[in-house]
């Protein structure tokens, strides 16, 4: 099966500064996150991927075409959302997506055909006449979203795709990523600083600091897997009681006297706990129960990666 993306000890360097550095990985899910703080490394590595910066060091393929040596070939595969805005604002919507779709490589009649079905499915068909210039915030990223995906890509790449969006219009497009990544027609890159968006529709992320690789999950084994942590703060407490509950399979452990950490095993439920409470007349005063959030697992992943080697400043280049 070829992987989406494969980045081979991947680098890129502005000047004197390297933004990426040895980023080496395979990823092969249908919606992968791109994870990271301000200055990451993120756009960058798109930017990379799509052709717009070289490579200083390795190479990376995209959906198996090489980006050194077949470029023009990925970008007919991909559609790009870009986060800042790249409007001729007198243009009709309509007009905007099918000059997008003709420089994509579709005939112009097919390509206005195309342009009314993208318009119509994200949601501006009543609006497709209208000037992109009197759109609001949310409409201009759904036009930017119906230009991406006009001539019907292999790869999505939505630079985030969410941004200044109020919460009614974010759940519009997290729910249109969402039926993308279900129709199974292509794959989706979602670039986000926002969790809950990555966390809504990726089942793989990499999470990138200092222009380096420090996590990558495959979210829908993490969730599978995803141990159960429950802390309890009980009244009569004994290591009968915690033996008990060790005897289910939990793994246990009581802090104070009053206090026991413990997690559940994969059939048991919290019910099993009160059960065996009540048994030994054992009160419980509090219960928390949580799963490891991608937010846990991205901020294990800021404190365990090293920071870079301080670089010399340029003044041009956005990371």
């Amino acid at each position: 099966m070829t992987a989406v993306l494969e980045l081979e000890n991947l680098g890129v360097r502005f000047g004197t500064r390297d933004i990426l550095s040895g980023i080496t990985c395979s990823l092969q899910g249908r919606t992968i996150g791109l994870l990271g703080p301000n200055g990451a490394g993120k756009s960058t590595l798109i930017n990379a991927l799509l052709g717009f910066v070289p490579p200083h060091a390795g190479t990376a393929r995209v959906l198996g075409h090489d980006i050194r040596t077949d470029i023009r070939k990925v970008r007919t595969l991909v559609g790009f959302m870009p986060e800042n805005d790249s409007f001729i604002g007198s243009m009709p919507g309509i007009a905007f997506v099918r000059l997008m779709a003709e420089l994509s490589g579709l005939p112009s009649e097919a390509a206005l055909e195309r342009a009314h079905e993208a318009m119509f499915y994200v949601g501006l068909g009543e609006a497709r006449y209208r000037k992109v210039g009197t759109y609001s915030q949310g409409m201009k990223q759904l036009a930017k979203l119906a230009q991406a995906i006009v001539h019907g890509p292999k790869l999505l790449v939505l630079d985030e795709p969410t941004n200044a969006l109020d919460p009614p219009a974010r759940q519009r497009m997290i729910r249109l990523i969402r039926d993308m990544r279900d129709s199974g027609h292509m794959h989706i890159v979602v670039c986000s600083h926002l969790l809950k968006d990555v966390e809504d529709c990726c089942e793989e992320v990499m999470i990138l600091r200092d222009g380096r690789l420090v996590h990558y999950s495959n979210l829908e084994e993490e969730r599978r897997a995803n141990k159960r942590f429950v802390e309890l703060e009980t009244v009569n407490a004994t290591e009968e009681f915690v033996s008990a509950i060790e005897a289910l399979g939990c793994e246990c452990a009581m802090t104070r006297e009053s206090r026991i950490k413990l997690v559940l095993a994969d059939d048991i439920e919290v019910r099993d706990i009160y059960a065996i409470a009540a048994d030994r007349d054992v009160q419980i005063r509090k219960l928390s129960y949580r799963r490891d959030t991608l937010e846990d697992i991205f901020l294990k992943a800021m404190d365990s990666a090293p920071a870079a080697p301080p670089q010399m400043e340029v003044a041009s280049g956005r990371l």
